[in-house]
């Protein structure tokens, strides 16, 4: 009995030293890898690496999300909801937390969430807008602390755009298709282009540069190698919808001139002289030079004031001929859009000295420029 039960466990042990073994040989073969190739050593980053490197660490911070909220209705409950509807970039302006950004960006908006490069999302209200520039400025509704405000702030630095020079380099930081925080790199490929604004008004003195701007990129920073802002990205030339190298950005000196009036007066106030253009169409049959044509002045506007008349017609429907401004302290003038231009340059309370054509006469005529409410 005894030998029997001996000669049944031997072959009981002699499986179970099998099983250790083969797993003791497995657990050794997943512990012991193949060794991957050596790591070869790189030398120094270049200077140009470095510098994109700087630039985004230094300016990243200032660079925000915008969220755009609308207001839906569900057609059974009749429950009001903000849904989102469509996400931008901006920048911090200021320590008192004014962001700007396009006015598109926010145009379609009841309500705004503003995204901080640390995460922090806070929401927003619009300061004011100026759509015959695409610029809008919004402030961040922070809490009162304002040891909080100071650690999470960082406004951008402003450069200059009127001595930028063809092929220099310019880097956008922006959030194309959703993707926070995505620098691109390219040069001003072109200076002084014209646009037009969501209202249809030319913007003048724009940037073109190669740097990859897609959806989602629409008022962020456009920057020198300097990490100061030049200009606010704002529109691409693309058949597809997607970044083909040519970018458009608003001049930055515009943009300094615009956004501190839109944070003191929540708008744009337009300097005007008190005057109706005509269509451009009456040039040709009119026989009239480029320029304003004047079909009507405001009782005692500055226009009127100055002698300025209007083309009429006189009882049997027949033409008096009128003025036309040809040029604006010296400049000349095209359009009603180009003088409008040449205004927006200055404030209300400044004298202007006009061009005025009638009647194959020029003459000059000196006016105040008074608001246009």
């Amino acid at each position: 009995m005894t030998q029997r039960l001996i000669r049944h466990r031997r072959p009981a042990l002699l499986c179970l030293g099998l099983g250790l073994s083969a797993l003791l040989a497995n657990a050794a073969d997943t512990r012991i890898d193949p060794p991957g190739r050596p790591v070869q050593a790189r030398g120094a980053l270049e200077a140009s690496e470095l510098n994109h490197i700087a630039v985004f660490r230094k300016v990243s911070p200032s660079v925000v999300n915008i969220t755009t909220l609308g207001v839906s209705r569900d057609l059974f409950s009749l429950d009001v909801t903000q849904v989102p509807r469509g996400t931008g970039t901006g920048f911090i302006w200021d320590e008192q937390g004014h962001v700007v950004t396009n006015y598109h960006v926010i145009q379609e908006g009841s309500a705004f969430r503003i995204t901080l490069s640390d995460r922090s999302s806070y929401s927003a209200k619009v300061v004011g807008a100026f759509p015959d520039r695409d610029l809008a400025v919004l402030r961040i509704n922070f809490p009162k602390d304002q040891a909080e405000r100071a650690a999470r702030l960082q406004p951008i630095a402003i450069g200059a755009s009127s001595d930028l020079q063809v092929g220099q380099n310019v880097y956008a930081i922006g959030n194309p298709f959703g993707l926070d925080q995505t620098l691109t790199r390219g040069i001003v490929s072109a200076l002084n282009r014209e646009i037009e604004s969501m209202h249809r008004r030319t913007i003048r003195g724009v940037i073109q540069t190669d740097a990859a701007i897609n959806p989602g990129n629409s008022g962020g920073p456009l920057l020198d190698s300097s990490g100061r802002l030049i200009g606010v990205n704002t529109q691409i030339y693309s058949p597809s919808g997607a970044s083909a190298g040519i970018g458009f950005a608003i001049p930055v000196d515009e943009v300094n001139r615009v956004v501190p009036r839109l944070i003191r007066d929540g708008r744009y106030i337009r300097p005007a002289i008190g005057i109706t253009a005509g269509a451009p169409s009456l040039r040709e049959p009119l026989q009239l030079p480029k320029g304003v044509i004047i079909v009507g002045t405001t009782a005692n506007g500055p226009a009127a004031q100055a002698g300025i008349k209007p083309f009429e017609q006189d009882r049997y429907g027949r033409i008096v001929s009128g003025d036309v401004i040809t040029a604006v302290d010296g400049e000349q003038i095209a359009d009603f859009d180009d003088m409008l231009t040449l205004f927006e340059k200055r404030r209300v309370g400044d004298r202007v000295l006009l061009t005025i054509w009638r009647n194959g006469q020029s003459r000059k005529a000196s006016v105040t420029l008074t608001s246009s409410d």
